[in-house]
């Protein structure tokens, strides 16, 4: 697959900076449209899917007019969303068929085990599908003293840091497969910062949770573990879901890769008893929506990508701490996988300029800039790459999975804190200097 942003360019073509709006408009409506008042917020949820792919089609349509090439840029482009979009619904689904009952033992050391098995496993389900199968279980086990920061830790672990691994992990990252990364350069590069990191949140965790559990009447303490059982339904999605992982290394030439995954997807549903389904609540409503948002990000997104690769110098972005914290700043606030792409982009701009004859002796080769990146500035790789993942954590709207794990706990009758009472109570005491200090370890 050709990256876009060098078709986007090709022609020399300027950018107008006015065509990035579209884009900033999106995201800025993804980001504050759920947090407005009840009217304004229905108007959103009936409107989102209209407001999405009409502002990504005022910039094809402009591409289409005015860019020599956009027509292969946007064929490019529509073909990159396909992709992320198959892999995104396939592991929704599948997940949405996997039912599991844990045995209640909400002790401290039983809940760090299960947040450190959400991790690994939301390297092989994605961030989105183990927060869909483990919620659930997770509020279950913890129902006799349940509280706030039982979810906001599981967003931290499960639903973000987690998946900092591989491509299957966070959308980010798949973005970063598609344009040339490695699948196995990740966790071969970042294991132990993944690692450091998410150590130092179980172990802020484990304080935390220690101390409410002390607090717990010895009563009700010796009541926890004892009522329920362990239970796993939807086996059979288990070999779904290594279908899933196969196809990711099939080519991509007529989209095999995607009708493998589409396959294992209807496959999944229709052999998972309703039974299954109704006790996960499972719908297609989350995954709808990502579909449409994202179709908007991705049209939106290529003049943005554009004038990354003509103006990105302008910037100044040389050392990785800069892209750690900058792409970090931006998916708190806007979502990781377009952060990601932009940075990505702007570290290809800087290698490009640092090192010009080894990208002219490159030529056409597939990926040239992700390739030269990698072998010369790895470092700013693993900077974008973890800045997107692990900040996504930082406030409800900063990766998929957060708000749909604040809205089930809800329904649980879990009292949430609000969008700035989670900043202010939780992500900035704890989270936060946990990053930092990634940062200045490694970065």
């Amino acid at each position: 697959m050709t990256c876009l942003p060098l078709l986007a360019s090709a022609s020399g073509a300027a950018i107008p900076l006015a065509l990035i709006i579209p884009f900033v408009l999106l995201l800025m409506l993804i980001a504050v449209m759920p947090l407005m008042v009840a009217k304004v917020k229905h108007w959103w949820e009936h409107r989102y899917p209209f407001v999405a792919i009409g502002l990504g089609l005022l910039v094809v349509v402009y591409y289409l007019l005015r860019i020599p090439g956009g027509g292969e840029t946007i064929a490019h482009t529509l073909e990159e969303y396909f992709s992320f979009i198959c892999l995104i619904g396939a592991l929704f689904t599948v997940a949405g068929g996997i039912h599991i009952k844990v045995k209640g033992s909400a002790t401290p050391v039983g809940n760090i085990v299960f947040l450190a098995v959400g991790a690994v496993l939301a390297n092989f389900i994605g961030t989105t599908g183990a927060s869909m199968v483990l919620i659930r279980p997770w509020l279950r086990m913890n129902k006799i003293r349940l509280g706030a920061y039982h979810v906001i830790f599981f967003i931290f672990i499960v639903s973000n840091a987690g998946g900092a691994l591989t491509p299957i992990g966070d959308p980010p990252l798949f973005l970063g497969y598609l344009r040339g990364v490695p699948f196995f350069w990740l966790i071969e590069h970042v294991f132990l910062i993944w690692l450091l990191v998410i150590g130092l949140i179980l172990a802020v965790f484990f304080a935390i949770d220690f101390r409410a559990f002390k607090k717990t009447p010895s009563a009700v303490q010796s009541e926890i573990g004892e009522s329920d059982t362990w239970r796993f339904e939807g086996g059979l999605n288990l070999l779904f879901l290594l279908v899933i992982i196969g196809a990711v290394f099939l080519p991509a030439k007529f989209f095999l890769r995607e009708i493998v995954m589409l396959a294992a997807a209807a496959g999944s549903y229709f052999s998972t008893p309703r039974a299954v389904h109704a006790q996960n609540e499972f719908n297609f409503g989350p995954i709808r929506e990502v579909a449409f948002l994202f179709a908007g990000i991705f049209m939106t997104m290529m003049p943005a990508l554009g004038y990354l690769e003509q103006h990105g110098q302008e910037f100044g972005f040389k050392k990785p701490a800069q892209y750690y914290f900058a792409a970090g700043s931006l998916s708190s606030v806007l979502d990781n996988a377009p952060t990601y792409v932009n940075f990505l982009e702007l570290a290809e701009t800087t290698v490009r300029a640092e090192e010009p004859a080894a990208f002219a002796a490159l030529g056409d080769e597939k990926h040239a800039a992700v390739r030269l990146l990698l072998e010369r500035r790895p470092l700013l790789v693993i900077a974008v790459s973890l800045g997107a993942v692990f900040f996504g954590a930082m406030t409800y709207i900063g990766n998929g999975p957060n708000f749909m794990v604040k809205s089930i706990a809800e329904s649980s009758g879990v009292r949430m804190p609000t969008f700035f009472g989670y900043i202010l109570k939780y992500s900035l005491p704890f989270l936060l200097p946990i990053l930092a200090l990634v940062g200045w370890l490694f970065l």
